[in-house]
């Protein structure tokens, strides 16, 4: 077989884990060298989905469930980023923890550096909180080199837009939960550390639209920032002359020639599971196609990020149904994507920033609804024939076909009957008041010029260099 450059620059940079770290690996700086071949097709346009939380036995769930919303049995349902060519499996470790959160994660794929868990944009050399440190550790981010080589930027999230995987794309911050001045102590704000809500506005975007409305405003804007009077989209759309919107039909009317700055919900956006038929929060689709009609007139191109942020949500809720739910709105998005963009143009990925500790069991027939109780196909399952109506354990008592590790669902003493359908708090093994992400590597889907990059098993912060070369700017 014959290895192309990239394919050789990919090797190495998913080797470099084992050689010592010191390359585009594990925790190096150092960029790999390699170019793709002068004919290789470049993108003009970079669209990359991130399901936080969208594990592999995620994607299996959210399939079946998405299929029988459609009248189907389930199984042979296909998502849509189940159709590109080009899969990878990623490796999601932080530098110091082998199960992940998703600002180390993001920051890998922003940065192409992996990090520290709960830090975004700042190299593991730096500890966690101390902001002297971390200004001398910057790592390089995407979202600036997007801009800086004028191309126009998106970004768009279910989840407070300075929530860690959209901050990824332009903060750098020695902790996560410094989205707003008021949670940054008085030592460390001395240092001059900005919160993650300024850097935002103080960033050159096109599109930026989310919730975490409150993290922008002081109290007498019914935020949490620490002057009363604090207006940060005033004073961005002061700067940029963009528009600032806070419903679906703002954004709508808002010009398509100018910045958009949208800020949909106090905290994170409405879970679909509880979306009213009168909510004035746009889709997670709506949000993707408005920044997609805005970032396609740029001749230059673009680099779109949108995150379905609440698929981590329901699971940490120990609520399969909402995470499932959240799911097939992120593929309606991707679905929305392949259909206006152009294939010979637009690298398009799906991916997930890390797991959940998520599984499906029980021996379930097919068909069976995915948020029920198991019940055994005709003949049984492995352990014996079946009978009629749910499976029961071995206290008696029937089960879900999904449940999770750790989470709010487990309890102590007797078993409580299990929950059905989707509002439903999936039982659990371990007792936390959250369920916790899980560490196994999760895939990449990749469809478009520079997606042949996409194969084998991957470290994380390669998604960088993918997304650059696709580009041709490695």
């Amino acid at each position: 077989m014959i290895r192309t450059p990239l394919a050789l620059g990919m090797a190495a940079a998913a080797l470099s884990p084992l050689l010592g770290g010191c390359t585009a690996g594990a925790t190096g700086t150092e960029r790999v060298a390699s170019a793709p071949a002068p004919d290789a097709p470049r993108a003009k346009n970079v669209i990359l989905f991130i399901g936080d939380g969208m594990g592999i036995s995620t994607i299996t769930a959210a399939r079946i469930y998405a299929g029988q919303k459609r009248g189907q049995s389930g199984e042979e349902y296909v998502l849509p980023f189940e159709t590109f060519d080009h899969v990878a499996l990623v490796k999601t470790y932080n530098t110091d923890a082998q199960v992940p959160d998703s600002a180390g994660t993001a920051s890998a794929i922003h940065t192409g550096v992996k990090t520290r868990l709960g830090m975004l944009g700042i190299g593991p050399d730096a500890p966690r909180g101390d902001c002297l440190v971390g200004e001398q550790h910057h790592l390089p981010l995407l979202g600036e080199e997007v801009k800086r080589r004028g191309l126009a930027l998106g970004i768009v999230s279910t989840a407070r837009l300075t929530h860690a995987t959209p901050a990824s794309v332009y903060a750098r911050s020695v902790d996560r939960n410094w989205e707003s001045d008021g949670v940054i102590s008085s030592e460390q704000a001395n240092f001059g550390c900005r919160d993650i809500a300024r850097q935002l506005v103080e960033t050159d975007f096109d599109v930026a639209l989310g919730g975490g409305r409150a993290t922008f405003f002081g109290k007498a804007g019914q935020g949490d920032r620490t002057a009363e009077n604090d207006d940060l989209p005033a004073e961005w759309a002061g700067r940029t002359g963009g528009s600032v919107v806070s419903t679906a039909a703002e954004l709508a009317a808002a010009p398509e020639d100018q910045p958009v700055l949208g800020l949909f919900a106090p905290s994170h956006m409405t879970y679909m599971a509880e979306r009213a038929d009168d909510s004035s929060e746009p889709t997670l689709t709506q949000m993707t196609a408005a920044a997609i009609r805005r970032l396609d007139d740029d001749p230059q191109g673009y680099y779109l990020m949108v995150e379905g942020g609440r698929i981590d949500h329901g699971h940490h809720a120990g609520r399969a149904g909402y995470a499932l739910e959240e799911a097939d709105e992120l593929a309606n998005a991707v679905q929305y994507a392949i259909d206006h963009t152009d294939p010979a143009e637009t690298l398009i990925m799906v991916t997930a920033d890390h797991s959940h500790v998520f599984t499906m069991s029980g021996y379930p027939k097919r068909g069976n609804p995915i948020l029920g109780l198991v019940e055994a196909p005709e003949g049984g399952g492995e352990d014996g024939p079946g009978g009629e109506g749910p499976v029961l354990a071995a206290d008696g008592k029937p089960f879900t076909t999904l449940s999770y590790a750790t989470g709010p669902g487990a309890f102590t003493g007797e078993r409580p009957m299990p929950e059905t359908g989707i509002a439903a708090r999936q039982q659990a093994l371990i007792p936390l008041g959250a369920e916790t992400h899980g560490g196994e590597d999760v895939a990449l889907f990749a469809e478009g010029p520079g997606s042949d990059g996409v194969k084998g098993v991957i470290e994380q912060n390669l998604i960088y260099h993918i997304i650059r070369r696709a580009f041709g700017w490695e």
